[in-house]
């Protein structure tokens, strides 16, 4: 079955006409392309000049005190009565540990049992405390709170990022969503009666 020239020349136009709509349809994904890229870097620019300050701002505005004077008052509990308490109960133990093994070995060179000095044993106690204070306190230094994460600001931003990227591709969606206004029917036409 072959076609007259005219229908041939109906279809190449058809196809001519088909391939054009197609080419502005590419245009215009990569023009879409084009704008969402540029709105994902409008945003991040955003979020930082504008968002990043305000959340900083009202963050060192409302939370930042009652977390410094927790932290303060942790630390100063920690540094004024947990490590000193700890520091003497420990010189304490240390102390008696000695007094043990100083009468376990006159006992053992012959020299039985004798009063044990008490001022010596108070010393070593002070001095036992001291260490073990000291060596707590350095470590509590060294266990300064460093700052992880992204924070507030960034988990704000990513979400407004996500939206904006969500936006922009419903906008693209609804520019090449088929309507039926838009393509070329199945069945042809018929012509109208005369």
């Amino acid at each position: 079955m072959s076609l007259s020239r005219k229908r041939k020349k109906e279809l190449r136009k058809l196809q001519k006409h088909a391939n054009d709509i197609w080419e502005s349809q590419q245009v215009l994904v990569g023009e879409a392309a084009d704008i969402a890229r540029e709105a994902g870097r409008q945003l991040g620019n955003y979020g930082r000049e504008q968002v990043v300050p305000q959340v900083q701002e009202a963050y060192g505005r409302y939370a930042q005190p009652y977390v410094q004077r927790g932290l303060a008052s942790s630390k100063s509990f920690l540094t004024n009565r947990a490590i000193p308490a700890t520091g003497a109960v420990v010189g304490s133990a240390l102390s008696a540990w000695d007094a043990a093994n100083e009468t376990r070995a006159k006992l053992a060179a012959g020299r039985g049992l004798s009063a044990p000095d008490a001022k010596k044993y108070a010393k070593l106690a002070d001095k036992y405390g001291k260490d073990v204070s000291k060596k707590l306190s350095k470590k509590l230094s060294a266990l300064e709170p460093q700052k992880q994460g992204i924070g507030a600001g960034g988990v704000f931003a990513i979400i407004l990022g996500v939206i904006a990227a969500a936006g922009v591709l419903y906008a693209a969606w609804q520019t090449l969503r088929a309507d039926d206004e838009l393509w070329v029917a199945d069945d042809p036409l018929r012509a109208p009666d005369a």
